[in-house]
This record gives C-alpha cells, structure tokens and sequence, in this order.
C-alpha cells in the first residue's frame, strides 16, 4: 500500500458527480454540507451510519422528476459538513436539519430519515412539529418505542456493537485503518442478500469507507452512539425522552426490511402508537436494513406517492 493511500481523504471527497449539485449551508450555527436536484416541495433526505448523502444517490433524480426539491444533507459530522466537538444528541441535530429548512427558503419539508437519520426525523417531527409536513421512517423505531424494545433479548444482540463503540478512542481507529474494513463489515452484515453481490454494493461501502476516514468523522459518528447509550440515565437524557412523548402529528410511513437485523421488525413495529396522525407501517421482504439501496425503486416510488399527499 502507497503512503498516499494510507492518508486519509479530505471532506471535498463527498462531492460525488451525478444529477445533483453540491452547496453549503449554514444551519443552527454549523455548516452543512447538501447534494441537492430538482425544484418543487422540499423533501429532505436524512442519511444514518454508517452513510453520508451518497446512500440517496437513487432517490434524489427520482424525486426531482417527480416534481420534488430533493435535498439531501450530511448530518453534523459526517462528510462534507461541518465536524464540532460538540452537539451529538438528537435534540441538536434535529434543530440542525429544521434550521436547514428555514436556509433552504421554506417554512416546511417532506422527511425522510433512515436509521440514525430516522431518529432525527422522528425527533424533528416531535420537536420541530411545523418543520414537518409529512414523514418517512426508514428502518428506525421511535425513539421510545426503541427505548422499550431494549428489553428483548434480540434486540439488545442486535444492538451489541453500541458496547464497542463507547471506549474512547479505539472504534475511530479502527473505522479509519487503511488496512482493515470494517465499515464493508458493517454493511455487509446488516444488508440483505440481494444487494451484497452486486457492484452497487462494492461501490457504496468503497465510498462509505473513504468518508469515514475524513478527519473527524469517525469521531462524529461515534459522538452519536456514546449519546445515546450515556444519555439514558442522565438529566438531558431523560429530559428528551419526555420531550419524545409529544404524539407526531404529520402523517407518517415507515418502512422496513423483513430481514433487518440491525433494527429487528418486531422492535420498530408499533412506533404508530406515538402518531396521532396518520400512519402506515410498510415490511419489505427480502429486505435488510438499507432498503433505499437495496430496493431503491420501490423506496422512490413509496416516498413519492406519500410526499405527493
């Protein structure tokens, strides 16, 4: 391996080619990083971890045909946006993203979250209630129907790299080895079969494993998961689960993989307890937990038609 493989790619990395333009926005005081196409009603796309914007790269032009402003944005510390040492709780990066929509020129969106992008997409629907026009939940519980699906046994096995990532230090060093893999791992084991053979698939985790060795990124990202396990028993932490008792009012889909195995089924089925609007769950066969990837058709079709009201 060459020296200039092993060091690390700067943020100007994710500004992948395609039908889309790339612009910076400053938003709750960050700066956040967009991949942008199309004009018309704002749908905001959230991406989760192990990701960036690139995991839309399907659903940003269909979108955009379909009439649809799609934008899709790095969360605070992953990609090209901004990296701060601080402000890796969902009250924060949900402020971030309906921050983003008032800099986008609108006074509400269309969003659509996937894992952790689907915490803040619950979160900003709960908090940020006139933010949210309507909702898409991708392969996440609400944050309080996770909270309770701790107790099964499944889930918390499921749930066992959230450990790993709690050590200082240690998981950013092995996200970032040049000589090692572990974000192709990751997605490999939690993705379903039909996508893993392909060179979509090869493609993803190659870009996916460059933006986790920017600088910084690793950090951000496991800024996110320490939270959310050392928040459960602090102050800001219960305070917020309080806060997420508040019913969802914007009407709300979510969609999961049959074969998830990250966020199980039977762990995220039931959040429409929390949706005092109306609400729709949809299970994917053969699924896993990408589906914008591994069906990104149908993921395109599903969130058009409920953008489309």
């Amino acid at each position: 391996m060459t020296l200039r493989e092993q060091e690390p790619p700067d943020a100007t990395s994710v500004l992948l080619p395609g039908p889309w333009t790339h612009r910076d926005l400053s938003a709750n005081g960050v700066r956040l990083h967009v991949a942008e196409a199309g004009e018309g009603p704002l749908v905001l796309l959230l991406h989760g971890f192990p990701q960036f914007w690139w995991t839309w790269r399907a659903q940003l032009p269909a979108l955009a045909a379909a009439g649809f402003h799609a934008v899709a944005p790095d969360l605070r510390g992953y990609g090209g946006s901004d990296k701060p040492p601080r402000g890796y709780d969902l009250a924060t990066a949900a402020a971030d993203v309906a921050a983003l929509v008032r800099a986008l020129g609108e006074r509400d969106a269309v969003v659509v979250g996937h894992d952790w992008g689907g915490l803040v997409a619950w979160t900003m629907a709960a908090l940020h209630p006139r933010s949210v026009r309507r909702l898409v939940v991708l392969s996440m519980a609400h944050p309080r129907q996770l909270r309770g699906a701790m107790t099964d046994a499944r889930q918390r096995h499921a749930f066992r790299h959230l450990l790993g990532f709690q050590l200082p230090r240690l998981p950013e060093r092995r996200l970032t080895r040049a000589d090692d893999d572990p974000v192709a791992d990751l997605v490999r084991r939690w993705a379903g079969p039909r996508w893993t053979g392909t060179a979509d698939f090869a493609e993803a985790v190659g870009h996916y494993r460059s933006a986790a060795r920017i600088p910084q990124a690793a950090y951000g990202a496991m800024e996110y998961f320490r939270w959310a396990a050392r928040s459960q028993l602090r102050p800001d932490g219960l305070r917020y689960a309080r806060r997420m008792a508040t019913p969802v009012t914007a009407p709300t889909l979510q969609l999961h993989g049959a074969l998830d195995p990250c966020v199980l089924p039977s762990s995220a089925r039931g959040s429409g307890r929390y949706v005092a609007g109306a609400y729709e769950w949809r299970e994917l066969p053969e699924v896993g937990h990408f589906p914008q990837e591994e069906t990104p058709g149908e993921v395109s079709r599903a969130v058009i038609e409920w953008a489309a009201g």
